[in-house]
């Protein structure tokens, strides 16, 4: 009765183009079969793990999971507000940055207007745009052998790409995959430059990582800018990837928009309560950028002294040109029980990405490679 039936037959047009995000490895199976021996350097998870504060916040909530939580989820924005010092009317919250980018490209774009990205960026970018039926235009990243953001976002060039069909700019400051960033004033050159009906989403993930000179955030531009769009995650730095919350700072016009479209219950309640906490663990957020900070230089000293390229990073890993085909290193730590992620998605054929983790995890990976 159902011999030959195939729903991929019925979806409509922006779907039918679409792949499905690819999240690596199966990791539950892999730690089943390693155990304590697996080393998890492919995702950019915080090795450090959550504040005690947010875990604390976590557990008193369990007795409650039998209710909806917060639909609007206004004790974590006003926390958000006071923390950043932006209004709660301009806070959207979302089940992981992931879904927020998403959601912009659902109430903003579509066929007639186009999503401008770079060439080498978040994977989310280019899905977003095809998921909303709209156009995406790539922009080639910088050459690889540029001084200071080897195949980062060229923002000149993307600049030159926006034209008044152009509804939608995604960037990421610093970014995945590359590790490479922009400075503050070279994001402000960049608004200036883009007519205020073509909104401009700058990603800060790892925002929390960031002590580069000249880099802090886009936030110190969202008065003069209300076409600007700023997503923030407490996936990185703050540990909480298993709870899956983020969210966006813009306009309220902006924030009213997406609200149409947003899912009702989208974060739900042991994560709100974990979040709120973990913003306010200072002491916890600057252990995990120090910790991150060392261990990246250090890990970087190693893997040159290998004979590896490794790119300038302000996150919380490391894209290494290892010099040869990237799959085949990846399939020889994987059988040691070290994961790593090679760049193959980006054409990237001879570099992986590795994950700032534990100090152990590290010698592991090192001790491992052929």
């Amino acid at each position: 009765m159902t011999a030959g039936f195939d729903a991929a037959t019925l979806a409509n047009r922006a779907t039918s183009a679409l792949r499905a995000y690819d999240p690596g490895h199966d990791l539950p199976t892999l730690r089943a079969r390693f155990g304590d021996v697996l080393s998890e350097l492919g995702s950019n998870e915080n090795p450090l793990g959550p504040s005690k504060l947010a875990m604390r916040a976590a557990t008193r909530v369990l007795d409650d999971i039998f209710r909806y939580p917060d639909p609007l989820g206004a004790s974590l924005k006003h926390r958000i507000g006071d923390e950043l010092g932006v209004p709660v009317s301009g806070i959207t919250l979302g089940n992981g940055s992931h879904e927020l980018l998403m959601l912009l490209a659902q109430c903003f774009a579509d066929a007639e207007h186009l999503v401008v990205h770079s060439q080498y960026s978040f994977a989310v970018f280019p899905i977003a745009a095809a998921a909303a039926g709209a156009r995406g235009i790539v922009v080639p990243a910088l050459p690889v052998d540029h001084p200071e953001a080897p195949y980062g976002h060229d923002l000149d060039a993307m600049a030159k790409a926006v034209t008044p069909d152009t509804r939608l700019v995604y960037l990421a400051n610093p970014n995945n995959p590359t590790g490479t960033w922009f400075t503050d004033a070279a994001l402000e050159r960049f608004l200036a430059q883009v007519p205020s009906s073509t909104l401009v989403v700058v990603d800060e993930a790892y925002n929390e990582y960031v002590d580069a000179p000249g880099l802090s955030t886009a936030l110190h531009l969202l008065s003069r800018y209300p076409n600007l769009i700023v997503t923030r995650t407490f996936s990185k730095a703050y540990a909480l990837a298993g709870l899956r919350v983020g969210y966006m700072l813009s306009h309220p016009s902006v924030a009213a928009v997406c609200e149409r479209l947003r899912e009702s219950f989208n974060v739900n309640g042991v994560a709100l309560a974990a979040a709120e906490a973990a913003l306010g663990d200072h002491e916890h957020r600057a252990r995990v950028r120090d910790t991150n900070r060392r261990d990246r230089e250090w890990l970087a000293g190693e893997l040159t002294a290998r004979g590896m390229r490794v790119f300038p990073s302000q996150t919380n890993f490391l894209l290494v040109d290892v010099g040869r085909d990237a799959t085949e290193l990846e399939s020889h730590l994987f059988g040691t029980g070290v994961i790593v992620r090679p760049m193959v998605g980006y054409r990237l054929l001879t570099t992986v990405r590795i994950s700032i983790g534990s100090r152990s995890e590290l010698q592991r990976l090192l001790e491992n490679l052929p």
